[in-house]
């Protein structure tokens, strides 16, 4: 069975007896438990999970069912943000079916229920974004892995959830700051993405193996540049992207005014005229298909594009060369998965 085969087999197991609970407490509450269920679920590359599972096994951990469920809770604690997320942002959608706010306010107006439904869809996300956070936790900690192991992990595993939130804040403050600068640009990627999705599951599976100093110094050299340049192509793909393949409408970053690397690069080298079109445009939640086509012919026309496409080639260029660094420290199984997630994660070939 492949690796995301049996991460989607152990949570589908954690999930359906979490859903036995929460069924039992009233069974009104089979809406609540289908949606976080059906949320994690339905899509997702589990990159985490991944990363955390050949992160342990490259530091000379042995496969076993309690690996996989251990690091699987990764994906209820990136459920968590992307429920979050969502709601920050106001998006309608997530892998091509509706947020879990929109889920929910649908759910309260075919019901006729009193209230305002996007009041009661905001709340659904907050409490199952909340309710996904403490399974993760609970997952991690009851999976089956020795104790020892575990305690060895917790740093890494608290740490990477302090960090994408303090990441996820400083997004939403450049944002209402319009603060455009590309240092502010790469520490939000650093820390909401390029940490959390790659480095951080990377220690915690070095952590679970009980690696070296040397393993985890290896990974964070592989996983920091390759993070960033998988948020630098999430970057693009959120405002170039096809909605068949992001499951989101086209520029629905430039609506939900993200100050990304991809934007600090198009305001800085700007004229008059397409920094109007950039203040104008970027963060209208109403900007329509042919305002998302001006937009995106500033962000070509600046060369921050190409910019970009050049700095995600280099940052894949870093962090390959930090894999030919750790041939001497680290499984070379691991390392041929690694150099494929690579490709993976900066081209999106999925």
């Amino acid at each position: 069975m492949e690796l995301n085969d049996r991460i989607d087999a152990a949570l589908t197991v954690f999930l359906d007896r979490q859903a036995a609970v929460i069924c039992g407490i009233d069974p009104s509450l089979s809406a609540y438990a289908d949606a976080v269920r059906d949320f994690v679920l339905r899509g997702g590359k589990r990159l985490r999970p991944a990363f955390a599972y050949w992160g342990a096994r490259g530091a000379g951990l042995e496969d076993s069912d309690e690996l996989v469920a251990c690091v699987a809770s990764l994906e209820l604690l990136q459920a968590s943000a992307l429920m979050h997320d969502d709601l920050i942002d106001g998006s309608d959608t997530r892998r091509g079916m509706p947020s879990i706010h929109r889920r929910f306010a649908a759910l309260h107006e075919s019901e006729g229920w009193s209230g305002r439904p996007g009041g009661f869809g905001a709340a659904a996300a907050i409490l199952l974004g909340d309710l996904c956070l403490a399974w993760s936790d609970e997952l991690f900690c009851s999976a089956g892995m020795p104790f020892a192991l575990v305690a060895a992990a917790r740093h890494d595993f608290d740490l990477m959830r302090t960090e994408v939130s303090a990441g996820q804040y400083l997004d939403v403050l450049s944002e209402v700051r319009r603060d455009v600068s590309e240092s502010t640009a790469a520490k939000v990627a650093r820390y909401k993405s390029a940490k959390y999705t790659i480095e951080r599951p990377m220690l915690i599976g070095a952590s679970l193996a009980g690696a070296p100093e040397r393993v985890r110094e290896h990974y964070s050299a592989i996983g920091l540049p390759l993070g960033e340049a998988f948020q630098l192509r999430d970057d693009v793909l959120g405002v170039f992207g096809d909605p068949a393949q992001t499951g989101k409408p086209a520029g629905d970053d430039l609506r939900e005014g993200k100050h990304t690397f991809l934007i600090a690069r198009a305001s800085a080298a700007a004229d008059a005229a397409q920094r109007a079109a950039l203040d104008a445009g970027l963060g209208d939640p109403e900007l329509d298909e042919a305002g998302v086509q001006r937009l995106r012919a500033v962000l070509m026309d600046t060369g921050a594009l190409a910019d970009t496409e050049e700095r995600i080639a280099s940052l894949a260029a870093e962090a390959e060369a930090a894999l030919e660094d750790s041939r001497a420290d680290v499984d070379p199984a691991a390392l041929q998965v690694f150099a494929g997630l690579l490709v993976k994660a900066v081209k999106r070939d999925f």
